[in-house]
């Protein structure tokens, strides 16, 4: 008897299997994706800091400070996710 585990397993398709290749392109796109990250977080933390503490006539800038970070940050992982995917189907 298969448990439930192996049977999601074989409906999804199994587990992949990476190419040592593959899995240090992943691992570069990770760590790329990752600098991106912290930079993007780093620029708003210095909007924050200029900004100065937040007040009623600052809640809005410090509002559009976040989300356009949330929104680079959303933009960051499609694009790394569509870099690790088209090396998974070996488009790379």
């Amino acid at each position: 008897m298969k448990s439930a585990y192996e049977l999601a397993m074989e409906r999804l398709g199994g587990s992949r299997s990476y190419t040592n290749g593959q899995k240090q392109q992943m691992a570069e796109i990770d760590r790329k994706y990752e600098a991106r990250l912290a930079e993007a977080r780093l620029r708003a933390e210095d909007h924050f800091r200029k900004l100065g503490p937040v007040t009623a006539e600052t809640a809005d800038q410090e509002k559009t400070i976040r989300e356009n970070l949330a929104r680079d940050v959303t933009k960051l992982e499609q694009k790394r996710e569509a870099e690790k995917e088209a090396v998974r189907a070996g488009r790379t």
